[in-house]
């Protein structure tokens, strides 16, 4: 099992447009992932499930992997938030 803890920093934190991007990038893998923000846990393959969580800017999220291509899942992901902040086209 692999995890991420990420502070969502862009204003609109993560809506519609880039719940999908990162969905996308999770899709990728075949290991069970899921985004836990306090106390509420959701598949993180699904846009409905993500976007429940209703992340705002300054809110913290976890993302966990747990499966054969665990360790890909994280740097891919980790990767792709990094890119997204920097680039601030998450939002």
């Amino acid at each position: 099992m692999k995890s991420i803890i990420y502070k969502v920093t862009t204003p609109n934190g993560i809506h519609a447009r880039p719940a999908s991007l990162l969905v996308r990038e999770i899709n990728k893998f075949k290991c069970k992932s899921v985004i836990k923000k306090g106390e509420k846990t959701v598949n993180a393959k699904e846009i409905l499930a993500v976007m429940s969580l209703g992340i705002k800017q300054g809110d913290t999220i976890t993302i966990i992997f747990d499966g054969e291509d665990e360790e890909e899942a994280l740097k891919t992901v980790e990767k792709f938030l990094k890119n997204a902040s920097a680039n601030d086209h998450i939002n």
